[in-house]
Order: C-alpha cells, then sequence, then structure tokens
C-alpha cells in the first residue's frame, strides 16, 4: 500500500503522485497545465484514501451469468470533503472523482501577510465565510488545502469544523496536503492529534516569509493567475 508512516503525517508514495507533484513545482508548468494537475493530483489522492483507509464488504452479485460474490467499498456514500477557498479548488475538484456523492462544504481563510509571521511562527488567519454540511459519526472527513506551512491556517479550520460539530465526532478526519512544511505537520499534529495527516511530500522547511522550501510556489496564484 504507497502510504507511509512518517510519524508526524502519512505519506503518499503511489509513484503517478509523485510524477504529478513533480511538474507542479515546475516553474514552467502553465495556469492551465498547473491547474490540470491539482486535478490530477486529487483524484490519485482520493483513490489512496479509498485503498488505504476505507474497508469493503463481500456482497452477493447476480451477473448475466451466474451469482457470485464480489466486494464492495463501505462508507463511499459517508465522505465529507471541506474546501480551504481559494487554493484547494481543483485539488477538490479531483477528490470529487474519487468520491462524486461526496457531500462538500467551504471554508474560506487566509493568512495576513500584511501582518507577517511572528515569533512562533504563526500567522494571523481571516476567515471570511464558513458553510459546512452536517457531519455524522459515520463520516469520513476530508479537509483539503494543497499547501500546509505554518499550519495556522489549518488550525483555525479545524476548529471551526469541531466546534460547529461538538457533539458529535466523525468516524476518521483527514488534513490532505500536497506540499507540508514540518513545523506545520508537528502543530496541527500537537493541537489535533485526532487527526490523520495525509500529504504527498514532506517538504525541508519554511523561510523566513513563511512560505514552503522547495514548495511550488503560491498554489492559488498559480491556478487562477494572479499574483
Amino acid at each position: 500500500m504507497p502510504i507511509e508512516d512518517r510519524d508526524d503525517a502519512y505519506v503518499l508514495t503511489h509513484a503517478l503522485a509523485k510524477d504529478t507533484l513533480s511538474r507542479l513545482r515546475d516553474v514552467e508548468t502553465t495556469q492551465v497545465a498547473f491547474r490540470k494537475g491539482l486535478v490530477k493530483l486529487g483524484r490519485i489522492c482520493g483513490y489512496e484514501i479509498i485503498d488505504g483507509a476505507m474497508e469493503t464488504e463481500y456482497v452477493s452479485i447476480q451477473t448475466p451469468l451466474a451469482e457470485t460474490t464480489g466486494e464492495r467499498v463501505k462508507g463511499l456514500d459517508n465522505v465529507v470533503i471541506i474546501n480551504v477557498l481559494r487554493a484547494a479548488t481543483p485539488f477538490v475538484e479531483g477528490l470529487l472523482k474519487a468520491f462524486p456523492r461526496a457531500k462538500q462544504g467551504v471554508i474560506s481563510a487566509g493568512r495576513d501577510e500584511e501582518a507577517g509571521m511572528d515569533d512562533d511562527g504563526n500567522f494571523p488567519i481571516t476567515i471570511d465565510y464558513v458553510k459546512l454540511p452536517e457531519i455524522t459519526e459515520e463520516d469520513t472527513v476530508i479537509v483539503a488545502d494543497p499547501m500546509l506551512a505554518t499550519g495556522s491556517t489549518m488550525c483555525s479550520v479545524l476548529d471551526h469544523i469541531l466546534e460547529s460539530n461538538a457533539e458529535v465526532d466523525p468516524a476518521k478526519l483527514f488534513v490532505l496536503s500536497a506540499v507540508s512544511a514540518p513545523d506545520g505537520l508537528l502543530r496541527v499534529a500537537e493541537e489535533f492529534p485526532d487527526v490523520d495527516l495525509l500529504t504527498v511530500s514532506i517538504d525541508d522547511y519554511l523561510d523566513d516569509d513563511g512560505y514552503i522550501v522547495p514548495g511550488l510556489g503560491d498554489a492559488g496564484d498559480r491556478a487562477f493567475r494572479t499574483t
């Protein structure tokens, strides 16, 4: 199974995921190719979550020729995908190819770049909009954001999700990213020990401005052609 446990996070080691991420990192990758790459990576990650974290059950099937036994994935109707706007939009589009019947939520959250990073490596976070579906104890919740840097945004997002469903714990709660910084993974793991962190790459470090190195640049700007 191409999901490795790296202490603070689980890393997707699927060859196609690594190939797609390498293309996303390339500064020469155009806007259209970058956006399509995020969609592709989201789909791969979705399939790997199904393969690595969801159970199957045996069912009786009547084929045109005979009755037989097959396997089906349990819980595909109990998936909630939370889109951390805006960078996660194409990433979530790919996830929905793996989970077409998923309930969807959105949280518009971003760090205050002008305020800058404080001495503890955190940014003040502004949340402008939250719309979440009902989350039940049977649900697998996937919070998607292509980049997990300082962890400031993700911690604020998880606070909102858990506070809005304070009386119900989902069956599984994943934070899914394409690239992550060790600092951000450690912070989220410490503040939310029951959350499973899943990423395609754990990168080297954060620079003085809080950007992941080597990273892939600003995923939102590259996907939507803004600066």
